[in-house]
């Protein structure tokens, strides 16, 4: 069984979430939270084993938190599911310890699939989110070969 925390600043998007998740035979959703700290007191309270986690919630950083919970619970794998995928949110969520990122467009069934992936360790990342992460990898490699002379 597969037990989930939502964290979501929204008590209408929590509760489609838990809607669901709650018809698979595999999940449970063992809580849920509106920010990051009461993430973080959960995480460390009970056993969890996949956190589907929103960006830009108050109280805590999220950031914050997901480094925090991976500190507190180091088997917690956080998947990211938000609106959100500036440069700014993405590459910070995934270097403090996401295991993925999607964004709340995502299909029902790429939902449980991401969730269940993530449960197995492995990462997980919306095609917008891939494509942005593609991007900043690949102009520090360009600037740098700009710089380069080559013989022919």
């Amino acid at each position: 069984m597969i037990r989930v925390l939502i964290v979501d600043d929204h008590p209408v998007v929590r509760d489609g979430l838990r809607g669901v998740l709650a018809g698979e035979p595999d999940m449970e959703v063992v809580g849920e939270a509106g920010h990051g700290a009461e993430a973080l007191a959960r995480v460390a309270a009970q056993p969890v084993d996949v956190v589907l986690m929103d960006l830009r919630m108050p109280t805590m950083g999220e950031v914050e938190a997901i480094g925090a919970m991976r500190r507190v619970a180091p088997a917690v794998r956080v998947l990211v599911l938000t609106t959100f995928d500036t440069d700014r949110d993405v590459l910070p969520a995934i270097e403090a310890g996401a295991i993925g990122y999607l964004l709340k467009d995502t299909p029902r069934e790429e939902l449980l699939r991401a969730v269940r992936a993530a449960y197995r360790g492995e990462a997980v990342l919306s095609p917008a989110v891939a494509g942005r992460l593609m991007g900043q990898v690949r102009a520090p490699a360009a600037e740098a070969l700009a710089g380069v002379s080559w013989l022919v």
